[in-house]
């Protein structure tokens, strides 16, 4: 009897400071109790009152969850919501959503739009790709990372140094991401190695999964004789593919390019078309393995054609650490006078992110 009287008493006390956490059932039907920060790439962050640091968990081996808080929820087929999410059972969640003040509404049909206001959505848990925590302001939106690699060598004098890092911010409907990429190389009687890379890219998200978009990119680059070249791309794009496993998206546009080559005395414009495809896979352990490519044909120089490639193999430790195993390749059928058609980087880099 005291026994049972103890654990009402337990379970008594227990239950408000349960009500102002969120909950988590695994499914070995272990509990936690905490905060959920956010959930993306089918890793779950969690904060607890009993660790130093947030817990890490696969959104697949987790049975039920019940948040407190609203969140900036994203699903499989492209549907945007901003709600808390509750479990009716162990592969039904119910979204309470409210509409943000920034809506733009595409469509009358009400098969095309977000539900409105104070609306209940029955999803199952699997279709849910992206939770965000939307009470904890600014901070909780951004995202950042840098990494850095050298090498040195005796023989030849020779000196690598590369610097990457990019910032973003996500909205309810929007998100931007800024990037800067750099790489000196210096070796004994050979001309030095220049490449830097600013880029400044912004989405907007329309329904079932299609988004604007605009990319500002400016780029220089000793091996092709690029003093700048600044391309502004806008166009339209769409993830045919969208898991807590893989997303595949593609991309098409034009662009206007402003090129300014060594050794001429002015700028060449050019208009070009843009094809782009970009392939994500990050539910293989600590792997992630993205995949970039993008192609230009002109559309006012005769036959030219231009290809960005990019291949990253990031593999991530504890803390936020990661080593990263990259390449990027550029390829100009018509390169200026004395360049070479391609030019390629290969990278080894330790970086941390946020």
């Amino acid at each position: 009897m005291i026994k049972i009287l103890l654990c009402s008493v337990f379970i008594f006390c227990a239950l408000p400071a349960m009500a102002q956490n969120d909950t988590l059932i695994l499914n070995n039907n272990d509990l936690i109790v905490g905060e959920i920060k956010s959930m993306d790439k089918n890793i779950l962050g969690i904060e607890t009152d009993y660790s130093d640091v947030d817990f890490k968990i696969t959104w697949s081996g987790i049975k039920r969850v019940y948040s407190k808080i609203n969140y900036l929820i994203t699903l499989s087929d492209g549907r945007r919501y901003n709600g808390r999410i509750r479990s009716l059972n162990d592969s039904i969640v119910e979204i309470d959503t409210y509409m943000p003040t920034n809506v733009i509404k595409f469509s009358k049909k009400t098969e095309d739009l977000e539900k409105p206001a104070n609306d209940r959505v029955e999803v199952l848990k699997s279709e849910i790709v992206y939770l965000n925590s939307l009470d904890e302001g600014f901070l909780s939106r951004l995202s950042f990372n840098f990494d850095v690699g050298t090498n040195l060598t005796k023989a030849n004098d020779f000196r690598q140094f590369t610097f990457n890092t990019a910032i973003g911010y996500l909205a309810d409907r929007w998100k931007v991401n800024m990037s800067f990429n750099n790489l000196r190389s210096t070796q004994e009687d050979v001309d030095p190695i220049k490449r830097t890379e600013l880029g400044t890219q912004f989405n907007y998200f329309l329904p079932k999964d299609w988004y604007l978009l605009y990319y500002l990119n400016m780029l220089s680059n000793t091996e092709q004789l690029i003093d700048l070249r600044t391309s502004n791309m806008v166009g339209l794009g769409k993830y045919v593919v969208h898991t807590n496993k893989t997303y595949l998206g593609f991309s098409a546009g034009v662009n206007f390019n402003n090129e300014k080559f060594t050794g001429e005395e002015s700028a060449t414009q050019s208009g070009e078309a843009f094809l782009g495809a970009q392939y994500n896979i990050f539910d293989i352990g600590d792997l992630d393995l993205l995949t970039t490519v993008v192609a230009y044909p002109s559309l006012t120089e005769k036959d030219r054609l231009r290809t960005d490639f990019k291949f990253d193999i990031r593999y991530e430790f504890k803390f936020d650490l990661f080593f990263k195993i990259g390449t990027t390749v550029n390829y100009d059928n018509q390169p200026t006078e004395g360049a070479s058609t391609v030019d390629y980087i290969f990278q080894t880099t330790v970086g941390w992110k946020l």
